[in-house]
């Protein structure tokens, strides 16, 4: 049997055969408490009324009221010893179980150390400060468990988006169903103001449909019949019917749930490394009280209750606690947060990363464009146009080429037979065009570059031609065969509204290079490129030279992100520092591609991304130095003999407590 624990989810993951009774009984020393991931969720009990909240009030109320015996009858009286002894009991169970099976298998961990420092107090007589230790203690891990389950509910808020039941069409007959009985090709019936439960193709009807959960758009969308909709989202508008395409569990909606939990349970690399740190600071810190402990009464007769008190207090000073949580809930946080506003970032190494970037390099179709290219000229040399166009179309029918559609597109407006004719031999040639017979006769579509090799040279006019619509931002197909060019074709892909707004803001957040890649020519690019103020263009990009210049970028900045369709670019997605996708909500290549999914077609996303990312690192090193800043500080207090063990609680708790509170400003960061 394999067990795995996802801190910042809340999960356990077990492969074997186990119940959650036997779950519950392995890790009763927890109070752990466990429920199926498919149960409803039970509605919690306010904070403050959870039973496991129950010995912290009982401790405390013992431990007043030890005090209070103690002002009357002494220190030493039994019944004050009694109280602060069951106030310790009561308070501290939980962490000294823990505190010994660490201590029997060598684990120096914060449960250890201050299971050492609370039964130390006790056998130097400091009942009282011994039981409150343990009580802060006890509120400390209260505190930080509520702003865990604050940082979690980033994950719970996305499971409650889609509904749980759904009113479905079989057949004639019509039911409310759960959604884990709904299968695929039921058609879904959707009333306005409801939410969808699943993903599906519209079949009828059309409606506005609020998609900010899963794309963080905040302007409602068009639906219309043969419209993609997803689970979670809101019909505002008219009643949908649609036709359910996905099972609940591959939902566009649970794929996001899934990866934004293996997300927050990946470490971040200063989360690691604190880690790393742990191992060596946490013995460390236990022979240091120990030499706390010794050294002033061995070598220069001090008195051994004083120097040992002063040991056990450095102990608890030394408690790791701020240190560990300083990462984790800031990168639980942010990528809840990210989560909600449309944005997938697949773990803490990418959150971290993007706040550190220099150069983010853009393909264009697609992403700094629309991605649908429309034809805007079109001149032939000596056949009818219509002919022409339609022996084109029959060719790139075959094409897997972005500019195809347009010629399709072009085709069928003006109502072309296309579809009738035979194409045989098709063959294309990579990043240049295609070649195909028709009847007896071969023909090539393509760039003029690969004219330029069929023919050696090309007609004047034909060259100046190709150089104006080339000047004015547009792509050049050439169509023709081994002999002559028998038509021109200009094809625009209109820049995308956002663009410009984007590359002007992440200059100004401090990007310190944008890059262009597309496979258009050096003109056209050049063109597009001065619009959108880009500082660097390069064009006539095969897709491994798009692998080249990343990894070229890389040797010089280091931190390179590549934002791209997932598809197309997957290579320079994989090189690059970051892989950035877009409108990761239509494609699931884009989700398992990509290390950041943009789950709109909006780039302006990119922006707030960097801006939580750095706000993120930003919190990530203040609570690490905050809280090593408050360890040094207490320790320090030693010297003249002045830390006692309040000091060294109230030291580590408010720094833990700080440290959690300080990440879930990360909830507040807005586009």
């Amino acid at each position: 049997m394999d067990a795995k624990v996802n801190f910042g989810a809340s999960k356990i993951t077990v492969i074997g055969d186990a119940t959650i009774e036997d779950l519950e009984k392995a890790g009763a020393f927890e109070s752990l408490v466990l429920r199926n991931e498919k149960d409803k969720k039970v509605v919690q009990e306010p904070f403050w009324k959870q039973k496991q909240n129950l010995k912290v009030y009982i401790a405390a109320l013992l431990l007043i009221a030890s005090w209070l015996y103690g002002h009357q009858l002494g220190e030493e009286a039994i019944l004050t010893k009694v109280g602060y002894a069951a106030a310790i009991v009561i308070g501290g169970y939980t962490l000294f179980i823990k505190g010994f099976r660490n201590l029997k298998n060598l684990n120096f961990d914060m449960s250890t150390l201050m299971t050492i420092a609370v039964i130390g107090a006790a056998l130097i007589g400091e009942w009282g400060e011994g039981a409150t230790v343990v009580i802060l203690f006890a509120i400390s891990e209260v505190l930080e468990r509520y702003s865990m389950d604050r940082a979690r509910n980033s994950i719970e808020a996305l499971m409650d988006i889609a509904p749980k039941e759904a009113l479905i069409r079989r057949g004639n007959n019509e039911f409310v169903v759960e959604v884990e009985d709904i299968q695929i090709g039921d058609i879904l019936i959707v009333k306005p103001g409801q939410k969808l439960a699943m993903d599906g193709i519209v079949v009828k009807g059309s409606s506005t449909v609020n998609q900010a959960a899963i794309t963080g758009e905040s302007v409602p969308v068009v639906k219309a019949i043969d419209d993609e909709v997803y689970a979670g989202t809101l019909n505002e508008a008219g009643l949908l019917e649609v036709k359910v395409t996905k099972r609940v569990e591959d939902t566009t909606l649970a794929k996001i749930i899934h990866l934004v939990e293996e997300a927050q349970a990946e470490r971040a690399p200063s989360q690691a490394f604190v880690d790393k740190f742990a191992q060596y600071y946490t013995p460390a810190i236990m022979v240091l009280a120990l030499l706390i402990a010794v050294v002033p009464p061995l070598l220069f007769g001090a008195e051994w209750s004083v120097w040992i008190y002063q040991g056990l207090a450095a102990l608890v000073v030394g408690c790791p606690c701020a240190l560990v949580v300083s990462t984790p809930v800031a990168v639980v946080t942010a990528i809840g947060n990210a989560a909600r506003n449309g944005v997938l970032i697949k773990g803490g190494v990418y959150l971290e990363e993007a706040g550190a970037l220099k150069v983010i390099a853009f393909d264009k179709t697609g992403t700094l464009t629309k991605g649908v290219p429309q034809v805007t000229d079109y001149l032939t040399y000596g056949k009818d146009e219509n002919e022409l166009l339609t022996i084109t179309a029959a060719i790139e029918k075959g094409s897997q080429h972005p500019l195809a559609s347009a010629i399709l597109r072009k085709a069928q407006a003006n109502e072309l037979p296309y579809t009738s004719m035979v194409v045989e031999d098709f063959q294309s040639i990579t990043g240049k065009g295609v070649r195909a017979r028709i009847g007896t006769e071969s023909y090539y579509v393509g760039s003029p570059n690969l004219f330029e090799e069929l023919h050696q040279t090309i007609d004047r006019s034909i060259v100046d031609t190709i150089t104006k619509w080339q000047t004015d931002g547009k792509t050049v197909m050439v169509v023709g065969s081994e002999q002559e060019i028998l038509a021109l074709i200009a094809v625009a892909d209109e820049i995308r509204s956002s663009s410009k707004e984007v590359i002007q803001k992440l200059h100004e957040l401090g990007i310190s290079k944008t890059v262009m890649l597309t496979g258009d020519n050096k003109r056209t690019a050049e063109t597009i490129g001065r619009r959108l103020n880009v500082s660097e263009v390069q064009a006539d990009l095969m897709p491994e030279d798009k692998l080249t210049s990343i990894k070229k970028l890389r040797d010089e900045y280091l931190h390179v992100a590549m934002v791209g369709d997932g598809v197309n670019d997957a290579p320079a997605l994989a090189a690059s520092t970051v892989g950035v996708a877009m409108g990761g909500a239509g494609t699931d290549t884009a989700l398992e591609t990509a290390d950041i999914a943009l789950m709109s077609d909006d780039l302006r996303k990119l922006g707030y991304t960097i801006k939580l990312s750095r706000k993120a690192l930003t919190i990530i090193k203040q609570n690490i130095t905050f809280s090593l800043a408050v360890k040094a500080l207490a320790l320090l207090l030693v010297v003249p003999g002045w830390l006692t063990l309040w000091i060294a609680i109230f030291a580590d708790m408010g720094a833990t407590l700080i440290v959690t509170f300080n990440s879930l400003r990360l909830l507040r960061v807005k586009e």
